[in-house]
């Protein structure tokens, strides 16, 4: 079990070797920290925005996601989408919202854990944050879908509206409504959190696999002697 535990956690650092190579050691776990703190930060800054134009509201409506919630005019649209058959907003991806702040917490603490980790599983606590920004473009998408392939039949303006998939990024729109969509501040925080990631156990590798080795091959020695 000692030794599971040892090849999982990886090597500790001597204390000769922290000193003498300080910045190679420094570097992945400077990294990893930046990158945690971009994601934190994402919680509060948004992460989707859309503007739709319709004939009614020449001056356009704006919706703006979080992780967390919606902001905007969130009731107009509501309103505008009842006459196509569209489900209210507020009834897509309620757990994610309910949950996304929590998540964002954990794959913090992943990151972190991570930069204690000296082995190579180390990675697998920072995967979630990697992925995020494409699980969450994943997640947008099949709402946006749902919602627009399954309009209420009984909606005033079901005849005139066939299903569709709203555009999740770039222009877009239905019948007379124009939508505008793009990703927010916090979605660009989170993709710079997982580049960040990446980028830090590039050096992460090269600071603790040649003393990883090193380790090995010194114990190997000792009990051949």
């Amino acid at each position: 079990m000692a030794r599971f535990l040892e090849d999982l956690v990886g090597p500790r650092v001597p204390a000769e070797e922290l000193r003498n190579h300080r910045l190679r050691y420094a570097t992945p776990t400077f990294i990893l920290m930046l990158a945690r703190v971009l994601l934190l930060v994402s919680v509060f800054l948004p992460y989707w925005h859309m503007e739709l134009e319709a004939p009614q509201y020449p001056n356009g409506l704006f919706l703006t996601a979080y992780v967390n919630h919606l902001t905007g005019d969130v009731r107009e649209i509501d309103g505008l989408n009842h006459y196509i058959g569209m489900r209210p907003l507020g009834e897509a991806a309620a757990f994610e919202r309910a949950a996304g702040v929590w998540m964002i917490i954990a794959m913090f603490l992943l990151v972190e854990g991570a930069a204690f980790v000296h082995s190579k599983w180390a990675v697998l606590l920072a995967v979630p944050a990697i992925l995020f920004p494409v699980m969450f473009i994943a997640d947008l998408y099949f709402w946006m879908r749902t919602f627009g392939l399954n309009l209420n039949p009984d909606a005033p303006l079901s005849a005139a509206i066939k299903p569709f998939v709203p555009t999740v990024i770039g222009e877009g729109g239905i019948g007379q409504f124009k939508t505008y969509a793009e990703f927010g501040n916090g979605y660009w925080l989170a993709v710079g959190c997982a580049a960040l990631t990446i980028v830090g156990f590039v050096f992460h590798r090269r600071a603790y696999k040649p003393l990883a080795d090193r380790l090995r091959g010194g114990a190997a020695i000792e009990r051949r002697s």
